[in-house]
């Protein structure tokens, strides 16, 4: 029987035009590998070198082709020395139907490296190693930091250990400007003759690379020194003016570092004018064993578009690729103090940029912070990555001051993380801070081993109007924050009117000042509008929690346990209502309960519980829970065992509900915060006990010299 035409027609047409979209929606894919070359087409056979060859390979591939799929750089397993930032621009970014992705091969984990590896190091007679660096001695080239076997070397520094005091300060205005902070000025620090001491050494041809870091209430200050002056034990330095909020101060902490003599410990380097490099091995490290890497690129990658002018780099996603090795360089001018290392940039930038994806990926040894969606980013987000080891913060989204349209940064979702031990460089950084920036998402991650505030919410201070509202900080383990170094700070920091925002389900644990301060949840200068419920907080320095002054806040059900001075503190009063407290439970076994002005402040303070597992010792504010309740506060709050399984091991599972019920208290499971997944992402998110001991060591130093 002959076929009907007109049936194999019906048959033959759409089998054809499916085939034609099969082909044209291919799968296109570009690779990269350690041995390959940049002058190739970038197949599998024939592999590209480099991230910035895939993206001139990509642009070559879209001037001739219509985007009818994703696009794949598929990066093989290896070490990548990058000798270039990875700059993105618009005509870089996909669509949201067919994203450019740059992802690692399946079970591999290419690591790429802004730095430069060291060699030629030979061992001197007294066992220190050296070696000529040529770009140092002809081109100028110079490095701030230094990695060793995967680890940041110490820069040579005196003290080794602890601080020396300064014994006075002096400042000469140069040139007053019309701010509250003189636009040039000259501080002059004296010292007592056993501080002086070990400045002696400091050769005349050295003087001008000598760093001091001064440490000073929330932040520190990083400078040059101009000159010493032996005879009067002075050193002068300048700069723009102190803060008359925080200044330098006499008994205020001071390390000098980068000179010849302070190299006297393992793990320490110098790098002098002549390009001479030195390093102090540690035990077991031999040249032949030992990977030194200097940092170069002060940026690893850098997307730039332009929201402004709907310019966006759209639709990028990194998958699986680690970062390293971003360098900080201090300016002549050194780094005046800034509250959470605001000023300083990030090894990855990006600004308008809209649905950016880093999924997998590692970020880890820079110089300042990590990851920065700056102006005009949107709809993006971080999921499954680890920051560790970074010379400042972890991730920060948005801009100092309010933008509007489309140059507001919103909508970034950080998911799943591991941000841990930041601020190796700039201690006032911070594990996640959120400026001008509104509508993102921050959970499950795990953030600690920072010395300043886990996250930072806000930067507007008082009551002008700020566009960082509806933040979602939940479900995040924020631990290990503080480490006696620094002072006003906390494992959640607020500033300014943040409508909608909400704080839950965190646990916030081990926070502790240097001086004042040291508090799980602090709402600063005009924080408005929050809710934080539902939060465990417990081994906090002064609080639990911390209200300096704002309007309207609640702060409901959440458990604040063990703070080493007072539970709960309040600070300003103000006319309208602060805050409303209810439904808490407060458990200690030292201190008072309430410090603070809260028999003069506006609040509602309501059905809590309050507990002292070692006794009958209750203080509010100086008086009995009797007399503090006359005031009109705590009415129906009742002092009574809330039941939990083990709080001195930190175990605040109920084991009978009876008298939390009695104030509304509804449990919350706080074991389902932080991290989640394989087995080992999990335990990764576990810092070394060897740190944790650390940190309760300066805790208990810290105690017994207040």
């Amino acid at each position: 029987m002959r076929p009907n035409k007109n049936i194999l027609s019906y048959f033959l047409i759409p089998l054809f035009v499916v085939c034609c979209h099969m082909e044209s929606t291919a799968q296109v894919k570009f690779f990269v590998a350690p041995d390959g070359n940049d002058l190739k087409p970038g197949t599998k056979e024939a592999p590209l070198a480099t991230l910035t060859g895939a993206r001139d390979a990509v642009r070559a591939y879209k001037q001739t082709n219509a985007l009818r799929s994703s696009i794949e750089i598929i990066v093989r397993a290896g070490h990548y020395e990058m000798t270039e930032p990875l700059v993105l621009l618009p005509e870089d970014g996909g669509t949201s139907q067919f994203p450019i992705i740059y992802k690692a091969e399946e079970g591999s984990k290419p690591q790429f490296s802004g730095g430069k590896k060291l060699s030629g190091f030979k061992v001197n007679d007294e066992g220190i190693w050296e070696a000529k660096i040529p770009e140092c001695l002809y081109y100028n080239w110079r490095f701030d930091q230094l990695y060793v076997n995967g680890k940041r070397a110490v820069l040579a520094r005196t003290p080794n250990n602890g601080f020396l005091k300064i014994g006075g300060v002096k400042q000469n205005i140069w040139t007053r400007g019309t701010g509250r902070v003189a636009e040039k000025a000259e501080q002059v620090l004296s010292f007592d003759e056993a501080n002086f001491l070990s400045l002696q050494g400091i050769t005349d041809e050295e003087i001008e690379n000598v760093r001091f870091r001064a440490y000073h209430k929330w932040d520190f200050t990083l400078r040059f020194i101009d000159k010493i002056d032996r005879d009067s034990a002075r050193i002068y330095t300048s700069g723009q003016g102190m803060k008359p909020w925080n200044p330098l101060f006499k008994g205020g902490r001071i390390v000098f570092e980068n000179y010849a003599v302070a190299l006297d410990e393992a793990g320490e380097w110098y790098l002098n004018k002549a390009g001479m490099l030195y390093y102090i091995p540690r035990i077991g490290e031999t040249p032949e064993n030992t990977e030194i890497i200097a940092p170069v690129l002060e940026n690893i990658i850098s997307v730039v578009g332009d929201a402004k002018n709907n310019k966006l780099v759209e639709n990028i996603r990194f998958e699986g690729l680690a970062f390293s090795h971003c360098h900080y360089r201090m300016p002549r001018t050194g780094s005046e103090p800034n509250q959470a290392a605001a000023l300083i940039n990030a090894a990855i930038m990006l600004e308008g940029a809209k649905n950016i994806s880093f999924t997998d990926c590692e970020i880890s040894r820079t110089g300042q912070h990590a990851l920065w969606f700056g102006k005009g980013c949107s709809y993006s987000k971080v999921e499954h990555c680890y920051l560790n080891d970074l010379g400042g913060g972890g991730i920060y989204l948005g801009d100092f001051a309010p933008q509007k349209g489309d140059e507001h940064t919103h909508n970034i979702r950080l998911h799943n993380n591991i941000i841990q031990t930041g601020g190796q460089e700039f201690p006032s950084a911070v594990g996640v801070w959120i400026g001008h920036s509104s509508d993102n998402e921050v959970s499950h991650n795990d953030i600690g081993n920072f010395y300043y505030s886990g996250v930072s919410v806000g930067w507007i201070w008082g009551y002008a109007e700020s566009n960082a509202k509806r933040n979602q900080i939940t479900h995040n383990n924020i631990h290990h924050i503080g480490w006696a170094l620094l002072s006003d700070m906390a494992a959640v920091y607020t500033l300014g009117k943040s409508e909608g925002t909400v704080i839950s389900n965190n646990v916030v644990h081990h926070v502790h000042a240097y001086s004042y301060g040291g508090w799980g949840l602090y709402t600063d200068e005009g924080s408005s509008d929050i809710v934080m419920e539902n939060n465990l907080v417990y081994s906090t320095k002064t609080g639990g929690f911390h209200q300096h002054y704002g309007e309207n806040n609640i702060i409901r059900n959440n458990i604040f346990a063990f703070a080493k001075l007072y539970q709960l503190q309040c600070t300003r009063v103000e006319e309208h209502r602060s805050f409303n407290f209810e439904r808490n439970i407060v458990v200690f076994d030292k201190g008072v309960v309430l410090q603070g002005a809260w028999k003069k402040i506006d609040i509602h303070m309501d059905n809590n519980l309050y507990w002292n597992t070692t006794g009958d010792h209750y203080v509010f504010n100086g008086e009995s829970f009797a007399d503090w309740q006359k005031s009109g506060h705590d009415v129906n709050s009742i002092i009574a065992d809330p039941y939990f399984k083990d709080a001195d091991k930190y175990n605040f599972k109920l084991r009978n509900k009876r008298n939390v019920k009695n104030i509304g208290f509804k449990p919350f499971d706080y074991e389902l915060v932080g991290v989640y997944g394989k087995a080992g992402w999990i335990e990764k998110a576990k810092l070394p006990a060897a740190v944790t001991k650390a940190f309760d060591q300066e805790v208990d130093q810290n105690m017994k010299e207040k």
